[in-house]
């Protein structure tokens, strides 16, 4: 970082150019929090020179990369130095958890439909699959969106629709087709979910 007249612009500018991938507010937030410690920080230690603040504070791009992390878009492009951020970046949950849960459970309910209880159990493995998706780091907001509309809200509207309209009995050949299409539609989006998610 080059010296200047004003060192203390010098390095917000440096924070600001490293961390130009995160969203415009946080960005500004991350700025005004590091310009209010240099302040605090000199304010309380009357001693302590603007290159001594600066050097506790750290690299501008060590700063730049944790925010990053921590905004969740850490490993799109920019990956933190020594791993810094690599917790957040990696979901908790592997996942393969969320895409089993909101497709297995509809199989086995249409496989065993006599099973007492197996439509509950069914709706309630696919309600924490759906939540599971929707909390993961793993997929941006918009394919959380259509992932959960796909593989929960629309089966299950189907369903309902399904066992309100028609009283067909289950081993009818239309309620086969009706399931093997609801399927069709579960792996189907689950195979696409798989390949779109974040590393």
């Amino acid at each position: 970082m080059k010296t200047s007249a004003d060192p203390v612009r010098d390095y917000l500018s440096a924070v600001e150019r490293e961390g130009s991938a995160l969203p415009a507010d946080r960005r500004r937030e991350l700025l005004a929090d590091l310009a209010e410690h240099i302040e605090v920080t000199r304010a309380e230690r009357p001693g302590v020179t603007v290159g001594e603040v600066l050097a506790e504070l750290g690299d501008p791009r060590t700063i730049a990369a944790t925010a990053l992390a921590e905004a969740g878009s850490g490993g799109v492009g920019a990956p933190a130095p020594d791993g810094a951020g690599a917790a957040v970046r990696r979901g908790k949950v592997h996942p393969m958890v969320p895409l089993l849960m909101l497709t297995l459970p509809f199989l086995f309910a249409s496989a065993f439909p006599s099973v007492p209880g197996s439509g509950f159990c069914s709706t309630l493995f696919r309600v924490i699959g759906a939540v599971l998706l929707c909390t993961s780091v793993h997929w941006t907001p918009a394919r959380k969106a259509t992932g959960v509309l796909l593989t929960a809200v629309l089966p299950t509207l189907a369903i309902a629709v399904w066992k309100w309209a028609v009283a067909v009995p289950v081993g009818d050949a239309p309620a086969h087709l009706a399931n093997a299409a609801t399927l069709v539609l579960l792996a189907g989006t689950t195979a696409w979910l798989w390949r779109v998610r974040r590393a």
